[in-house]
């Protein structure tokens, strides 16, 4: 019986860590080992851009040139923020300490009290003041990370707790303290929002335990970081920055209560809902719907921070309003809901002012295409050959029919990917540039077009979204078509298991249960445009194959665009396509 009872809570426990995993962290996605500079999980930071997946240091002339100057702890004087981060970006050294240009006097200290080299309670002295505490309410591992980070400790805290101070030092009866909000990415408390309180005999105030390192590997009720760090299961996903790296928050099926979900899988803490800046990556925390409803959405524990002159989180938000805005993925004309594209309703002017006709020089349409910005277009790579001539329209909704709205383009180029296989139809991808109209111009501006933005994110969208595809591809019986056609379909995860050893990386499936609506011959090179919280369109997708039409089971096949985003960032340039991490 003893061996039973021991034997039931082993089971017992494993069940326990084991449904940890499951109930919160995604396997595959942990394997990938994100971070908070991993831009296919998050926004870059303004002083860094998006390279290969990675946010990347950027050089400080990319960096706006107007703000408020801040001076380093090394005693330079930067022109703004932003071009002060981007230095310790890249050199590791001169951290932030203050707004204004440097001056000899002030000083920005943290201290651990008793006087250990890891532990200890948090205080500040600005300026060689009294040194003051940090107030236990609001005390996180955010501002723990920091403070460490602070000290000189890379990878933050170990702990974050709370405790009274020894009264019996005159420094530690102060009737003040300091409280402090961090986002947790910030390299100095000084960064962080600061603003002075009174303190009672009876409250708490901050103390922290640093990491130091020690832990070799980590147990079975342990989340490995990808700084190596260890900490407990259950402060994965909760939306606080326990590992100090976030890769704790960033693959997570679903989030612990005090935290919200991004539709990418992350969780952020609700207190950044509603805030005037996008942190789920398809914006969601800002949407209107939410925000109609600003306080329920951001729940009864946000609290109002009054930042004072000593935070810079303000901004960091506003150096992201500086840079150019590209205008992508925005229609005109707000189409109503119809059924299908296979045979379906008729697409009116303005619904898709992305959407490009390529015909061969017998002006018989035979692929679609996107309109990406500048001179490009985006197709399949299986819709043109070098050898042939083809033209790109605009404005088309019949193929016949011409219409005053319409403009056709020649090319000056075609791009195929360098892998693509006919045989197999990877790497299904292709760029068209188009020959400017006005040759004293290099730019072109396709008459009534708009571009669609460019997904850089894998995960911005996933199963079950319902996008919009739209081509002039045959109709029911296999009958030409010549008016433009689109229809809902919905985003397919289980492609792999249809199309088995047909199916590769770089494709996406799209269709209904039913078979009802789905993209056919004609809608080659087409986009499958997602939307996200803000009814901004991106071209998730590029018609490329399928088994038959409209068959049920067997929805279409697309070329994944978010796999793809460095491959087209290299032909026509970062700026041209991204919304952001430019």
């Amino acid at each position: 019986m003893k061996l039973l009872s021991v034997l039931v809570f082993i089971l017992c426990l494993s069940f326990s860590i084991f449904g940890q995993k499951v109930g919160y962290l995604i396997e595959e996605c942990v394997n990938n080992r994100y971070t908070q500079n991993s831009c296919e999980k998050v926004f870059c930071e303004p002083w860094q851009r998006c390279i290969d997946g990675s946010c990347l240091c950027k050089l400080p002339y990319q960096c706006p040139k107007n703000g408020t100057s801040v001076c380093s702890t090394d005693g330079k004087t930067f022109r703004n923020y932003c071009q002060l981060k981007s230095f310790e970006c890249q050199r590791r050294q001169g951290s932030f300490l203050n707004r204004g240009k440097c001056n000899p006097q002030e000083h920005f200290e943290i201290f651990l009290e008793p006087d250990y080299d890891t532990k200890g309670f948090v205080q500040v002295a600005l300026n060689h003041e009294q040194k003051t505490f940090i107030c236990g309410h609001g005390w996180s591992m955010n501002e723990a990370n920091v403070a460490c980070r602070h000290l000189g400790f890379p990878k933050g805290a170990d702990r974050a707790e709370l405790d009274h101070p020894e009264l019996d030092h005159p420094d530690n009866a102060s009737s003040e303290c300091l409280r402090v909000t961090c986002r947790g990415i910030e390299t100095t408390l000084a960064e962080c929002t600061l603003r002075r309180s009174n303190r009672t005999d009876e409250e708490k105030v901050a103390k922290v335990v640093c990491y130091t390192g020690a832990h070799t590997e980590c147990s079975s009720g342990e989340f490995h970081c990808v700084n190596r760090k260890c900490i407990p299961l259950n402060k994965t996903c909760d939306g606080i920055n326990d590992c100090g790296d976030s890769s704790d928050e960033l693959c997570c099926k679903e989030c612990r209560r005090g935290s919200y979900h991004c539709q990418s899988d992350v969780c952020i803490p609700r207190k950044y809902l509603c805030n005037n800046e996008r942190d789920c990556l398809t914006g969601e925390d800002e949407s209107h719907q939410l925000c109609r409803g600003d306080k329920t959405a951001r729940g009864d524990e946000r609290e109002e921070i009054e930042a004072n002159e000593e935070s810079m989180d303000e901004e960091r938000k506003k150096i992201k309003t500086l840079f150019p805005k590209l205008q992508c993925g925005i229609a005109n004309h707000t189409v109503t809901r119809r059924k299908r594209i296979l045979g379906g309703n008729e697409a009116k002017e303005f619904d898709f002012p992305w959407q490009m006709a390529i015909t061969e020089e017998l002006a018989k349409v035979n692929c679609g295409g996107a309109y990406i910005g500048g001179c490009w277009v985006l197709t399949a790579a299986h819709c043109v050959r070098r050898i042939y001539h083809y033209k790109v329209w605009t404005g088309m909704l019949n193929s016949i029919n011409m219409t005053t709205g319409m403009d056709v383009y020649k090319l000056k180029k075609i791009i195929v990917h360098e892998h693509y296989n006919g045989k197999t139809y990877e790497n299904d991808i292709a760029l068209l540039e188009l020959i400017p109209k006005d040759r004293r111009d290099s730019s072109c501006y396709p008459h009534k077009s708009v571009p669609v933005c460019i997904p850089w994110s894998q995960y911005m969208f996933s199963s079950g979204h319902q996008c919009k595809v739209s081509g002039w591809g045959l109709k029911e019986g296999l009958v030409r078509e010549y008016t433009l056609k689109w229809g809902y379909v919905y985003i397919m995860g289980n492609c792999s298991d249809i199309y088995r050893d047909r199916y590769f990386k770089g494709m996406e499936c799209a269709g209904t249960s039913d078979g009802s609506v789905d993209s056919c011959k004609g809608d080659s090179g087409g986009p499958l445009v997602c939307y996200d919280s803000h009814n901004v369109g991106y071209v998730w997708g590029i018609v490329s194959w399928g088994e038959n039409c409209g068959q049920k089971g067997y929805p279409g096949v697309y070329t994944k665009v978010a796999n793809y985003f460095d491959w087209i960032s290299q032909h026509i340039g970062t700026a041209l396509i991204s919304q952001y991490n430019v």
